[in-house]
């Protein structure tokens, strides 16, 4: 059987040059070989407060080294910069979301893979010939919208590493959170423990004096009832502190011995003797924020891609063949070979790429309105951010500078008037419960302040801190009774 017709033939350096030039591109592609650790750190680690924080890598080596160096960091009174460092290299959370960072990444480079070519090879025969057809086919397609993918996957993949980036940022700002909470926990605790002391003494001398027929024993249930109360509060503020270090352990990624073998220090750091400006800090957020360039990526990737959503709908199936076939005669043994390329087009007569176009522009709209909605919520944020900063530093500094002074020199008259018998020993230890309440008070606005601070740095370089703490809410401390 002799072929009617026969396809054009093409020299065959063209189809080693083609072969060649698909390798070349199809290679162009490479994993990153810390799965982008690296850039996620170059981002994440200005907007951590610590200069010298480091992600976990992926090899053992540097694991054992970071167990290492948190150890050390755990023997010793865990400062806050300590926590963070600790978060950061040891947080599982965190280590599966930068695995899946690199996961992203290893499916760019199977996206940009050229797929691999289909070989086919057919034998024919009849009484009189037999044929042997040999086929070469590749999508056509993937290799001329190759550029194009790649700056796709490019600008996917940069919004990946800034979502990371973010949630490094975010787990850095929760870790100090919980490392203020569990540090003024303890420190409100201890000022509990001197409140139950006080009631302790205000209740036996109440019972020694209604035993010897001195107190009435309304007067003695007055004290008791403090005390009960004082003891109730007591309990309160020490679970408050273990579920306040529990949550720091948890923020640490620390489990068994180690969350229960570190000591943190005893006291919050000062207040900042200047606050931070107001000015710029909107445009510092739409500049810095990795959220707001998240949003901003995804709309650059997304205009992009739209100029090619249309033509990948209709022209997805361009494919390219290359065959070499042979027909040998039976009787004469002759050899007819044929060699030739085959294009396969789809004809677009149902689908025009309608759809895909309206898909693609819907998707802008939706990326542009994201933007948009992203800087409207974080310039708003980052202002209530700067006000709840400034008040907070206001209150706190209410409270160390006129509350606890006001509490001392009352607490030292009420003790010379004691001293001179112009008061009681019942007002002298009531005083006393109240000087170490408006400690304990002035312990929770220095705590308020710092979390303040935090989320003020997270908003204006970082991502969106969520909302927002009332200081009322986070400020506000049941009270004492005063007793007889």
């Amino acid at each position: 059987m002799k072929r009617t017709a026969q396809r054009h033939q093409l020299p065959r350096w063209s189809a080693l040059a083609l072969a060649a030039l698909a390798s070349m591109l199809a290679g162009c592609a490479s994993v990153s070989p810390d799965g982008l650790r690296g850039d996620v750190q170059a981002l994440a680690q200005p907007r951590t407060g610590v200069a010298d924080a480091t992600l976990p890598a992926a090899d053992p080596a540097a694991r054992a080294q970071a167990r290492q160096a948190i150890t050390g960091w755990l023997a010793q009174p865990l400062t806050q910069d300590a926590a963070v460092r600790t978060a950061l290299l040891n947080h599982p959370g965190l280590q599966a979301r930068l695995a899946a960072l690199g996961l992203a990444d290893a499916d760019r480079v199977q996206a940009l893979t050229l797929p691999n070519p289909q070989f086919s090879i057919a034998r024919l025969t009849n009484p009189h010939e037999r044929e042997i057809e040999r086929t070469l086919a590749f999508s056509l397609l993937d290799l001329v919208t190759l550029p194009w993918r790649s700056a796709r996957q490019a600008g996917r993949l940069q919004v990946a590493t800034l979502q990371a980036a973010q949630e490094v940022v975010a787990q850095a700002a929760d870790t100090r959170r919980a490392w203020l909470r569990a540090v003024a926990a303890e420190q409100v605790a201890a000022t509990h423990e001197r409140m139950v002391e006080a009631a302790e003494a205000g209740a036996e001398l109440a019972r020694r004096m209604a035993r010897v027929g001195n107190f009435s024993r309304l007067q003695h249930a007055r004290e008791q009832a403090v005390l009960q109360e004082a003891t109730a509060q007591r309990a309160r503020a020490r679970l408050a502190a273990a579920t306040a270090r529990e949550q720091l352990a948890r923020s640490m990624g620390l489990w068994g011995p180690e969350a229960q073998q570190f000591t943190l220090p005893t006291q919050l750091p000062a207040l900042p003797a200047t606050p931070l400006p107001a000015d710029g800090i909107e445009a510092t957020a739409l500049r810095e924020r990795l959220d707001v360039q998240t949003a901003r990526r995804e709309l650059d990737t997304e205009a992009r891609q739209q100029g090619w959503a249309r033509a990948g709908a209709v022209f997805g199936d361009i494919g390219i063949a290359y065959q070499r076939n042979t027909a040998t005669e039976r009787e004469s043994g002759h050899r007819d070979t044929t060699r030739g390329w085959e294009l396969d087009v789809p004809l677009p007569l149902f689908d025009w790429g309608g759809a895909a176009r309206t898909r693609a522009q819907a998707r802008v709209e939706q990326s542009a309105a994201t933007l948009q909605d992203t800087a409207v919520r974080a310039r708003s944020e980052v202002r209530s951010a700067w006000l709840t900063y400034r008040t907070a530093l206001d209150l706190a500094r209410q409270q160390r500078d006129e509350v606890v002074p006001l509490r001392q020199f009352i607490s030292e008259e009420t003790t010379l008037r004691y001293n001179g018998m112009l008061a009681s020993v019942w007002e002298l230890l009531a005083e006393a419960r109240a000087s170490t309440q408006s400690v304990a008070g002035a312990i929770e606005a220095q705590r308020d302040f710092w979390l303040a601070e935090t989320d003020l740095q997270l908003a204006l370089t970082g991502t969106s801190p969520g909302a927002l703490q009332g200081l009322a809410s986070g400020a506000a401390t049941p009270s004492t009774p005063q007793g007889h």
